[in-house]
């Protein structure tokens, strides 16, 4: 078939066909993580900012091609997530750009569109990493060119696009060695081919294809309604955080006959019974190859454990729900306009924001001076919106966030040019790098000077964090089995061990060394007290003159987390 023009219909269904394959496929993209730790969102992070790009272009009405792919591109910043999210976001703000004037878009107009976005996402990155999303546009963007000249069939010039940028993913683990080391292709680029070849397929007038990864999405969808509405439900009894019995939302998906500790056939019957008992609100979703678990208990590693007897497990997700009604019923409160008449009038001069989850970690970090608190982190990262919102709503004359991630960077970065007051991203890349920064905050300072110092007292700090791994691999030399505990030091694995206590004083002994003074453990999920206290004996035999405090985090994901300073 031949098309020759894009109308705001067919670029309507082109944006709408992308953001549902990707929404599809968000638990494949994560699975593509190069650490084998429980935090792969980038699956996730760019189905919800193509989510709220799509739903910006939804509501648009206007029949001018321009204005449609500037609603594309405010959406995508406004919802922006991660590092992925902001790059995807970029690429169509490039896009938008080059089509500003245009009510409809040939073959020519397409391919230099695509190749605008290529250079603005190559332009929005410090340092523009190979084998990466990056790749994949530029690849596409450089064949869209070479076929727009050849013909003004656009359905042609579509899947030459889709084409080369499949072939630049193939290409990635080439180009990047962490990759090809744990056989994986890049996660980002992955999300990106996806939309392009739904680009594609609406131009062929093809029906997207959602991959068999994805097949089981329907029953996927259903469980999230019931999710939703059973979540609601529970809510509107619970008027206090204790009267809540099981207190974990726990979600994971199971894939058959995976990984080492897989050693049970999967039969349903037998599956669902033995977690019935262990909570409420169960459900069970399944097909062929994968099962899909949600359930409100107190127990989640034995719903973990249980899973990982059938196969391995990706897309694990674990909430502390007192911890949800709790910040609900803080809100609410904050609401009341009676409570908090002053506010308004009275606002401060800066605003200290900070991006964590766990409601100890939240009390933490406003003991040592910040004044609001983002709920986020590891497989939650804030957007946009979300951080421009916090910034807005502080009462402050100027701002300063906290992302303590690197993958909030980005979308941090980007809050910075929305928000109605002056706003700096201190650039923490972990809970230890955050509390270290609030030491060095100066309040009769500047924003940029503090900004500044902060960001300079960072290297003061060593940052440790605990974790399972979630899959087999290698990688960085280490023969990873699931499963295993990881002793993670700023940024790259160095303890490998079967047991929790054995890994963290691995852990804290690589970190110690002459010049350290002070060690701080925090306890979350998968941890207690215990573990923390064990941890601490062990770091003064190493040293009787250190100064050790203990705090309860409530994070997910790291069940410790130990700061040397």
């Amino acid at each position: 078939m031949s098309v020759t023009k894009i109308t705001t219909k067919e670029f309507d269904q082109m944006v709408q066909a992308a953001a549902v394959v990707l929404k599809n496929n968000a638990e494949f993209i994560n699975s593509l993580n190069v650490f084998p730790v429980p935090d792969g969102d980038t699956g996730t992070n760019m189905n919800l900012s193509f989510a709220s790009g799509a739903k910006y272009v939804a509501a648009s009405s206007t029949t001018k091609i321009g204005e449609q792919a500037q609603a594309l591109a405010k959406g995508l910043l406004m919802g922006a997530r991660g590092n992925s999210g902001v790059i995807l976001s970029q690429i169509f703000r490039g896009f938008s750009k080059d089509v500003a004037d245009k009510t409809t878009l040939s073959t020519v107009d397409f391919a230099e569109a695509i190749t605008a976005g290529a250079k603005t996402a190559y332009q929005s990155v410090m340092k523009p990493t190979e084998g990466t999303i990056l790749t994949v546009i530029r690849y596409a963007a450089n064949a869209g060119q070479r076929t727009a000249e050849k013909t003004d069939n656009l359905s042609e010039v579509a899947d030459e696009i889709a084409k080369a940028a499949d072939l630049a993913l193939q290409k990635t683990p080439d180009l990047l060695p962490v990759l090809k080391q744990v056989g994986v292709v890049d996660s980002g680029g992955q999300g990106l081919v996806f939309v392009l070849q739904a680009f594609a397929d609406v131009l062929n007038q093809r029906q997207p294809s959602n991959d068999v990864r994805a097949k089981f999405n329907v029953e996927s969808n259903k469980m999230d309604q019931l999710v939703n509405q059973d979540h609601h439900e529970s809510a509107q009894g619970q008027l206090n955080p204790a009267d809540i019995v099981y207190g974990y939302c726990t979600q994971m998906t199971v894939r058959f006959g995976k990984g080492k500790a897989a050693d049970k056939k999967f039969d349903y019957d037998i599956f669902y019974n033995y977690l019935a008992p262990l909570g409420d609100s169960l459900l069970v979703i399944n097909d062929d190859e994968v099962a899909k678990v949600h359930v409100h208990t107190e127990q989640p590693g034995k719903v973990l454990a249980w899973g990982q007897q059938f196969g391995d497990l990706v897309n694990i997700k674990i909430d502390n729900m007192r911890d949800q009604q709790a910040t609900i019923m803080e809100t609410d409160a904050t609401d009341q306009p009676k409570q908090q008449p002053e506010k308004s009038e009275q606002p401060r001069d800066l605003a200290i924001i900070a991006i964590v989850t766990g409601q100890g970690m939240e009390k933490l970090f406003r003991s040592v001076g910040v004044t609001s608190i983002i709920s986020g982190g590891q497989t939650m990262n804030p957007s946009t919106e979300d951080i421009v919102k916090a910034v807005n709503q502080s009462h402050a004359k100027q701002a300063l966030v906290l992302p303590n991630n690197k993958n909030i960077f980005l979308a941090a970065e980007q809050a910075e040019k929305l928000t109605d007051i002056p706003m700096k991203v201190v650039h923490t890349k972990t809970i230890p790098q955050g509390l270290t920064a609030m030491f060095s905050l100066n309040p009769e300072a500047s924003l940029v000077t503090n900004q500044k110092n902060m960001d300079s007292s960072l290297e003061m700090v060593k940052s440790g964090q605990l974790t399972a791994a979630v899959r087999d691999t290698q990688i960085n030399g280490f023969d990873i089995k699931k499963g295993q505990y990881m002793g993670i030091i700023d940024g790259e694995i160095q303890v490998i061990s079967d047991e929790l206590d054995v890994a963290a004083t691995k852990t804290v002994k690589k970190m110690l060394d002459a010049d350290s003074e002070n060690v701080t453990i925090i306890y979350g999920q998968g941890a207690s007290e215990q573990d923390a206290k064990q941890i601490e004996e062990f770091a003064l035999k190493q040293d009787s003159e250190l100064e050790v405090e203990i705090h309860q985090g409530d994070q997910p994901v790291y069940p410790l987390i130990v700061a040397v300073e």
